[in-house]
């Protein structure tokens, strides 16, 4: 595999971090580190470098899971390949 274009830590995790630029409609390789394999994705928004790529479905009210663990609340519903961030994501933190 190439340079992957995000990196998921944990199997269990439901969203990944860009490592690359990421553009709308690419499909991307990336990387799972616990497993040390690689998955398939077509991003649906652009992704700038270390923001989140859902790697699933995920609806309203439902935790995200990164370092299998819960890291924030979504706060709209969020697509498989969609950029996951401030605006559909509320942090577990405040």
């Amino acid at each position: 595999m190439n340079q992957p274009y995000f990196i998921i830590h944990d199997e269990n995790d439901t969203v990944g971090v860009a490592v690359k630029e990421i553009k709308a409609g690419e499909t991307l390789e990336g990387w799972v580190m616990s497993s040390d394999t690689t998955v398939s994705i077509t991003a649906k928004n652009d992704i700038k470098i270390g923001h989140k790529i859902a790697m699933k479905d995920i609806e309203e009210g439902m935790s995200i899971i990164k370092y299998n663990r819960p890291i924030g609340k979504v706060s709209a519903p969020i697509k498989k390949g969609e950029h996951v961030h401030t605006h559909n994501l509320k942090t577990a933190r405040w």
